[in-house]
């Protein structure tokens, strides 16, 4: 796949419309993108929340929620609660955060007692966005889930995100483990010794075949001018697939740039359980929302191949 339009068009030519538990679901934008994936075949939404309010915003933003089941709980963690068992009772295929905390949510995908069935690994937040500068898609982990990353929690990090970029057919992904210098500065920059310690460990084939290059400033990551200039070069220089950030502050700072600031969409979704998650940011834009529920729905799919 080479295009966000390409993971809406895998899915439609699955067949099928996913249902996707919306908790809590009395917030506009969030509807607007449920009844956007569900005119356009994408997934049919399942209300979980305070249906009134759900039902005078829907009548607010002249949205016709009418074709969708609705389930009235006006509590946060019992609505999530609710999402949570819809799919573990395989009512619906996807969850997505709606007027709620992505911790909330997150705290009961991972409960021990009433979550979803054990997690394949960590939870971390993969984005998906067409490449400004060609025709393909880049990865960028983790801008929503993992605030201060140890080296092993980085490591599985990169694991989720090779786990997608493969699912969507990047067979040998190219990824960058970013830093503020490709130099290893520690103590002073703990982040590049990091970076070093997993490009060894790739090197070992902890990341199958999987191409692992850093520490890698940004404009070495993308920018093969760059790359070529500073002469550091390799499979990863100018053209990395994936983008790993040190920590959750660089990432969500690099997400919100391209899709914020240079009106990229992103597609956003939480990985490492059986569920797919989505967790729209409030400043994502509707396409934003709309892509991140094809990817869910596409990863669904393709995990129950």
């Amino acid at each position: 796949m080479r295009s966000l339009d390409d993971i809406v068009q895998a899915v439609l030519g699955y067949g099928g419309t996913p249902k996707v538990a919306i908790a809590r679901s009395a917030e506009q934008v969030v509807l607007r993108a449920g009844v956007q994936a569900y005119e356009k075949g994408i997934a049919e939404p399942v209300l979980v929340g305070d249906i009134d309010k759900t039902e005078r915003i829907a009548e607010e933003q002249e949205l016709d929620i009418s074709p969708f089941r609705k389930i009235h709980l006006t509590d946060d963690v019992q609505a999530v609660m609710e999402a949570v068992r819809l799919f573990r009772d395989k009512e619906v295929a996807l969850v997505m955060k709606g007027l709620v905390s992505t911790a909330t949510l997150l705290k009961a995908v991972l409960n021990k007692e009433t979550g979803v069935p054990p997690a394949t690994g960590v939870l971390s937040h993969v984005g998906v966005y067409n490449s400004p500068t060609d025709e393909r898609l880049m990865f960028l982990t983790d801008a929503g889930v993992n605030i201060d990353p140890n080296l092993q929690r980085k490591v599985d990090i990169l694991k989720n995100a090779i786990n997608v970029a493969r699912m969507l057919g990047v067979e040998k992904p190219r990824c960058a483990i970013l830093a503020a210098t490709e130099k290893v500065n520690y103590p002073a920059m703990p982040a590049t010794l990091d970076a070093d310690v997993i490009t060894k460990m790739a090197s070992q084939g902890e990341f199958g075949d999987a191409r692992v290059h850093g520490p890698l400033s940004l404009d070495l990551a993308v920018n093969p001018e760059s790359a070529a200039c500073k002469g550091v070069d390799g499979p990863v220089a100018g053209c990395a697939d994936i983008l790993l950030t040190p920590d959750i502050e660089a990432g969500n700072l690099l997400y919100k740039a391209l899709n914020s600031y240079c009106r990229i969409p992103m597609a956003g979704v939480v990985v490492g359980s059986k569920v797919p998650v989505v967790v729209p940011s409030r400043g994502d834009s509707d396409k934003s929302k709309f892509y991140s529920l094809a990817l869910a729905a596409y990863l669904g799919m393709e995990a129950q191949k």
